[in-house]
């Protein structure tokens, strides 16, 4: 890839001067075409293929490669069409580093599980290599809103990567690199959630589920080892009231607060903008960003046309009025609901999901959904755990407070490539 003339050039970290004043729209409303980039060293972050974690998963118990076949194959899954999924990943992942290298930058691989705040300090630019997954672990440790990270899906037929590049530039990543290098792109401050964790026998080491498929009992095990290590450490015998502490983690879709066996119901209270503490028992909560409310939240809180038509129905009759129940009317209804969960990635606001509220004289819950800046969380969970976008995992039992909020510190710069 030619380089960018030098006057175009806006280089990234502070060893190149990156803090250059940006015009003021670049204040999170609006996603704006900014002047081109080159940084000088850029972590290229790969994922564990599945190929990879079964190696690493029977690698101890002594399996060879035929044993692993066999055993691929008692369990319905295609040892060649693993191994396909993997070289078709690694060739992207090396078309990434190739193309960057060829432009004269810098460049230093990682694996998901080598991925740490070290890295992140020595980026100019991070680029993610798998699909959202990769992209959602990569931006929770990038703790500075001037740091751009960007996606590149290396397996586009069997992952949609919503949040990577535009999947004809994984096999054309140059042609990127030169629009990023002319300014041909708009950046994207996506907004995220950050996490304030105080009370009784808090344990903010977190377990990393990205690398792990932990069952329920090694999950529980790995908390109570780091809790245990914790406390030999700062030489407590019993748990005491902490002071508020800003976990090192940013999410960038959701937070899920609940009881670690799904079958058991959640017991926590809840305070919203300030408001009253009101005691809930649910499957849980769920509070999401912008970029998050296209995920797991609208799923949790979307209606099928079904439910559309049936409470209509209700409705028409209990008011003795005529409505016009055609498909085609029932189809703009759901889908003007199902809209409204759906908001931009850059607003500066949450959007918390209450799932399958259990109503009593005992518990209540005044709203099941709904906007907000603050969400507050205090536990009265026996064996729970407060989830960030699907990969890290924090101990959150009896007498843990979680205060989510989002800050215009906490943005990710992202960028926007059009087809």
């Amino acid at each position: 890839m030619a380089r960018c003339p030098a006057v175009n050039l806006l280089r990234f970290g502070t060893r190149s001067g990156f803090l250059r004043p940006l015009h003021a729209a670049a204040g999170g409303r609006s996603a704006e075409p900014r002047a081109g980039f080159k940084p000088d060293r850029v972590a290229v972050v790969t994922k564990t293929t599945r190929y990879e974690f079964e190696q690493q998963r029977y690698r101890y118990a002594g399996l060879s490669e035929e044993d692993l076949k066999q055993l691929l194959a008692m369990k319905g899954s295609s040892y060649s069409g693993l191994l396909q999924r993997h070289n078709i990943h690694t060739s992207n992942v090396e078309h990434v580093v190739q193309s960057l290298q060829s432009a004269g930058v810098e460049v230093r691989v990682v694996r998901r599980g080598e991925y740490d705040e070290e890295v992140v300090r020595w980026a100019d630019a991070i680029v993610s290599a798998g699909g959202d997954g990769t992209m959602l672990l990569v931006a929770s440790k990038v703790l500075n809103k001037d740091k751009p990270v960007v996606g590149v899906n290396t397996d586009p037929d069997r992952s949609e990567g919503h949040l990577c590049l535009p999947v004809r530039y994984t096999h054309a990543f140059p042609e990127a690199l030169e629009r990023l290098c002319r300014g041909e792109f708009r950046w994207l401050w996506r907004q995220r959630l950050r996490l304030h964790l105080e009370g009784t026998g808090i344990n903010p080491s977190p377990v990393d589920l990205h690398e792990q498929q932990l069952s329920l009992e090694q999950h529980n095990r790995a908390h109570r080892i780091s809790t245990v290590d914790r406390q030999q450490r700062a030489g407590a015998l019993h748990p005491a009231y902490s002071k508020p502490s800003l976990l090192p983690v940013r999410s960038l879709n959701e937070i899920f607060i609940g009881e670690s066996l799904s079958s058991r119901a959640s017991y926590y209270e809840i305070s919203v903008d300030g408001g009253p503490w009101e005691k809930q028992k649910s499957s849980g909560l769920s509070v999401c960003t912008g970029t998050g409310s296209k995920a797991w939240s609208y799923n949790i809180n979307k209606l099928a046309g079904q439910s559309v038509e049936e409470v209509l129905r209700i409705g028409a009759s209990r008011a003795r009025v005529e409505l016009p129940l055609s498909r085609e009317f029932l189809e703009r209804v759901t889908d003007d609901y199902n809209a409204s969960l759906v908001f931009a990635p850059d607003e500066p606001r949450l959007f918390y999901s209450v799932r399958e509220p259990i109503s009593n004289r005992v518990f209540s819950s005044s709203r099941q959904r709904g906007f907000a800046t603050k969400v507050c969380v205090r536990s009265r969970c026996w064996d729970a755990c407060m989830v960030v976008d699907g990969g890290t995992s924090f101990e959150f039992n009896d007498g843990a407070i979680a205060t989510v909020t989002v800050s215009e510190e906490d943005r990710l710069r992202t960028v926007l490539l059009d087809q």
